[in-house]
């Protein structure tokens, strides 16, 4: 447990770290958030050029920003990027203009149901330019003209993500995805990097049997270029996936199925979390929001899930500057690190179990069923109703509940049946 706590304290310290730099769909603040990264674990930086069709979308130009602010007659600045990036609406274009306060307020944009909090706005498929500012700053504004300055460039450049694969004794994939377009919120988006790091270093020192595929990615646009790249390999492959969002602070546990519900993914993400937060939160596949949309959606309808804390747009600060270190914690990490990491596990120690022979196999003949008469006893049954459910699917816990018999006697009949070939591991 000491050692789970200090990798609570060590993410913390990457999030604080990551905090300040301005991250976007595209550009210079994705490169530096993945360079940091890289220091820890062995990415390889990849780069799709603007203009690049991703099925239904286009990669966009990449934006940068070097300054942003508003400033008063007297000069000072009244909204200042540099204070806090959230101050300029993702993806502004540049502007360098005097003008009103009446014509600034059709650019900005505020809360006043949380007059401290300053909002999280972008636009990245419409040209425009905008500040963000708390809703009490708003309303202390006062007539006269002001100065507006952008100082950003969107030009022809790349979207950039990084991936991992680390290789395990099988082909098959257990498949882990986050987002770094996030800037300066700590659960949205710091918490899922920072996790799915240390997941990673934790997956690469340790024996393992399957393959692991990680990606670090721009939310959406990220996600379907990646599959326009890698989803005919993902659909053969693939028999777990998370989507790791908001995993950072302390106040409860939920989950988001895929879009039906019942693969292996669903299967050890409620296993895991009934036996560690029992109180957790189950949400429909209709509450999805991030970026489990894309990979679960039609053709490609991987076997993807979502763990989180508090979900997304459920917690007051999400979204708004208020998403800071307050909410994002080191117990908080710690723990949503231990969740997944007991996945990890779970999938790596379960065996599933397929029957070999077509159709009902003689077992008299292998010394498993009587040769006199038709009567069957309790193990033979038992043989018979394992063979019956053993599809490639499910495991012993699985088995135990559909037949009704106890696990341990599960495992036993199994034991016999695989010395008997009668049954395979998949």
């Amino acid at each position: 447990m000491s050692a789970d706590k200090d990798v609570g304290r060590e993410m913390h310290a990457l999030a604080r770290r990551l905090f300040p730099i301005c991250r976007s769909l595209t550009g210079n603040g994705v490169r530096e958030t993945l360079a940091i990264l890289r220091k820890h674990i062995p990415l390889k930086i990849r780069e799709i050029p603007s203009g690049t069709r991703v099925f239904d979308w286009t990669i966009p130009l990449e934006w940068n920003i070097r300054d942003a602010y508003v400033a008063d007659e007297r000069g000072s600045r009244v909204i200042d990027f540099k204070k806090h990036n959230l101050h300029v609406v993702g993806y502004s274009t540049p502007i360098d203009r005097k003008m009103p306060l009446e014509e600034l307020q059709k650019h900005l944009y505020s809360l006043p149901a949380q007059p401290s909090a300053i909002p999280y706005v972008t636009s990245y498929y419409k040209r425009r330019w905008g500040f963000c500012l708390a809703h009490g700053d708003r309303l202390r504004l006062k007539k006269g003209i002001y100065r507006v300055v952008v100082d950003s460039t969107l030009k022809k450049g790349s979207l950039t993500y990084g991936e991992l694969i680390i290789p395990g004794k099988r082909k098959e994939e257990v498949f882990f995805s986050t987002y770094v377009c996030h800037p300066s919120m700590a659960n949205n988006e710091l918490s899922g990097p920072v996790v799915l790091t240390e997941l990673a270093k934790f997956i690469m020192r340790n024996p393992r049997r399957y393959t692991y595929r990680i990606i670090f990615i721009p939310e959406t646009i990220g996600a379907l270029a990646y599959l326009s790249r890698h989803a005919r390999e993902m659909q053969k492959n693939t028999i777990a996936g998370f989507t790791i969002t908001c995993v950072g602070d302390n106040r409860m546990y939920s989950y988001i199925p895929s879009r039906h519900g019942n693969t292996l993914a669903d299967k050890v993400a409620r296993r895991v979390l009934r036996r560690l937060h029992p109180k957790f939160k189950e949400w429909s596949f209709l509450d999805r929001g991030s970026d489990e949309r894309q990979y679960c959606s039609m053709p490609f309808d991987l076997p993807v899930v979502s763990i989180m804390r508090t979900k997304y747009g459920t917690y007051p600060e999400y979204h708004t500057s208020l998403d800071d270190f307050r909410v994002v914690t080191p117990t908080g990490l710690e723990g949503a690190y231990r969740v997944y990491k007991a996945c990890i596990e779970h999938l790596e120690q379960t065996r599933r179990y397929r029957a070999i022979i077509p159709g009902e196999p003689q077992l008299g003949k292998r010394h498993l069923y009587s040769t006199k008469g038709k009567s069957i006893d309790r193990r033979t049954k038992t043989y018979f109703d394992i063979l019956a459910y053993a599809d490639g699917t499910n495991d012993v816990e699985d088995l135990s509940k559909l037949i009704k018999v106890r696990a341990a006697e599960v495992y036993g009949a199994i034991k016999v049946l695989l010395n008997a070939k009668l049954l395979k591991e998949v």
